[in-house]
């Protein structure tokens, strides 16, 4: 590993554990945190605020590990009734009180609920299992938990979570179809694709994982072996890693899914650098079952962040409506909605529509004629933002990553551009490269990227993908198809788009050996060009 790669890690689990840490303190300060430290160890204690009752339970797994979980029901829920369960794996990196807030919102609306710490994390034992075998098998065993010791109803199953516990929730449903409905937050359709999209390593998102693992976490020896062949670029390791993500996707098992009937909601954010949309996208158009999709702007897990305060939250209230519909039976109107829901990151409310497909009612083509030959191993200025912070101040402040398209150096940057736009063009969907591609090397990384261009030559990030070659022959030329990540995105009237493509960013390992070059052409047989998905006028 070269030493700009081991500044970039280093660097990034900097941030990685602050992030931690200030996560742990914020949460640390809330009155439920206090009671939970207080109570962690122990297995009878209750405390009874607004209408519910929390216990501090132990549940065993199959082997032997001994899990951390709260248990929320309704006051007066021992009156021989029994409740619709809701059971809340945690999110990586986080303690069992993470869902509190929303677990005592439940528990008042009469669910019984019960979240628990993964294996690995914090107070419950074993090694982190990133979602495998070992915590599918803790899922049933946490079920099995909740019907013998409190008044849940076995006919009324229902899993939710943010992010890791989102991605256990849809491989638990898979297994078991006890499990009726599912509200997955940011959470994966497939893993692989979520940190080797392209064959290209997101290298800032791995090791925000890695470290969060490590401060909060015990590795298992497996976990540890896959984070170091995934960093070391060790190509003998890829069809093992391959492997090993695949039995972690949710989308290999949607027949699964499918056949148990499973009502699943998919809530996830534009600028999610550790689960970008499009894998989700591609869970969903798998479903054939009650579904629903929700993309909004932000980063991960951020647009529902706050609703783990007990604030209010388009998301957290959309995933209750779902579960009461689908457990409760309740009419509450979310069963006559499209569903498919969007917001743009540029404004507006939501947009509702039949399908994914019905979100790209058109597309226009920006042709990419002019031939580019670009040198590689320097960032141009043209990137993807820092994990988390970009996508935050995009959701926030709607300042997503910028560049000067005209300052971009062209020695380090190929760069197209539309004509400017006389009207509004509101992007929706997937934006798609076609190029043609001359290595000088057999191996190489490059990265797309789609500007909103302002009269001043002020680009705006739209979105962006990488993409990485292996075993191609030097000086022949090969067909490059790339999707960038789905997004919704308002071009104003008077700007254009640019399309920019360089061989270095922060958030990916790149492969592109010293002094190589790529060279992009427009064949007269097979013309260059990124084909722009639009909501229809």
């Amino acid at each position: 590993m070269g030493r700009s790669r081991r500044t970039a890690l280093r660097t990034t689990a900097a941030g990685a554990l602050s992030a931690s840490l200030i996560a742990g303190g914020v949460l640390a300060l809330t009155p439920d945190a206090h009671a939970a430290g207080v109570r962690a160890g122990a297995g009878t204690a209750t405390a009874t605020r607004a209408g519910t009752d929390v216990r501090y339970v132990d549940i065993t797994a199959a082997d032997g590990t001994v899990l951390k979980a709260n248990v929320v029901t309704p006051t007066g829920a021992a009156d021989g009734s029994r409740h619709p369960l809701v059971v809340l794996p945690t999110s990586w990196g986080f303690p069992q009180i993470e869902y509190l807030a929303q677990a005592k919102e439940l528990a008042a609306s009469g669910y019984v609920v019960l979240s628990y710490n993964v294996r690995g994390f914090w107070q419950s034992g074993g090694g982190i299992d990133v979602a495998g075998p070992l915590d599918v098998a803790d899922a049933r065993t946490v079920l099995d938990w909740a019907l013998a010791h409190t008044p849940a109803d076995p006919d009324r199953i229902g899993m939710a979570g943010v992010s890791y516990g989102a991605g256990i929730s849809l491989l638990a449903a898979a297994h078991d179809p006890r499990v009726r409905a599912v509200a997955a937050l940011s959470g994966w359709g497939d893993l692989i694709e979520s940190i080797y999209s392209g064959r290209t390593q997101h290298l800032q998102a791995a090791a925000l994982l890695d470290t969060v693992g490590r401060v909060a976490g015990r590795q298992s020896p497996e976990t540890r072996e896959v984070f170091s062949a995934f960093y070391s670029s060790d190509l003998s390791k890829e069809k093992e890693i391959l492997a090993w993500g695949q039995k972690r996707s949710p989308e290999a098992y949607a027949d699964r899914l499918n056949r148990n009937g499973t009502a699943v909601l998919l809530a996830n954010g534009w600028g999610d650098t550790i689960f970008p949309p499009n894998q989700s996208v591609a869970l969903y158009e798998k479903l054939t079952g009650p579904k629903r999709l929700e993309l909004r702007p932000g980063d991960h897990a951020t647009a529902e962040l706050t609703g783990l305060f007990g604030m209010p939250n388009d998301v957290w209230n959309d995933s209750r409506r779902w579960l009461d519909h689908h457990l409760k039976d309740t009419a509450n109107g979310i069963e006559r909605e499209q569903p498919v829901q969007l917001k743009s990151r540029s404004a507006g409310g939501y947009e509702g529509y039949p399908d994914w497909k019905s979100v790209s009612a058109d597309r226009r083509r920006i042709a990419l004629t002019d031939t580019a030959t670009i040198h590689t191993n320097v960032n141009s200025g043209a990137d993807g933002g820092i994990v988390f912070l970009s996508s935050i101040l995009d959701q926030i402040a709607r300042l997503p990553p910028m560049a000067s398209i005209p300052l971009l150096p062209r020695a380090w940057a190929a760069v197209w551009q539309s004509e400017r736009y006389p009207t509004a063009q509101q992007v929706r969907g997937t934006a798609a490269l076609h190029t043609t591609v001359t290595p000088t090397e057999e191996s190489g990384t490059l990265v797309a990227y789609l500007y909103d261009v302002g009269p001043l030559g002020l680009g705006k990030l739209v979105t962006h993908a990488p993409y990485t070659f292996h075993g191609r022959t030097p000086g022949q030329p090969f067909g490059l198809d790339l999707e960038l990540y789905s997004t919704a995105y308002d071009v104003p009237a008077g700007h254009r788009l640019a399309l920019v493509v360089d061989t270095v960013d922060p958030l990916y390992i790149e492969h592109n050996p010293s002094g190589a070059r790529l060279t992009f052409s427009s064949p007269e047989n097979d013309p260059s060009y990124v084909s722009v998905p639009l909501r229809e006028q």
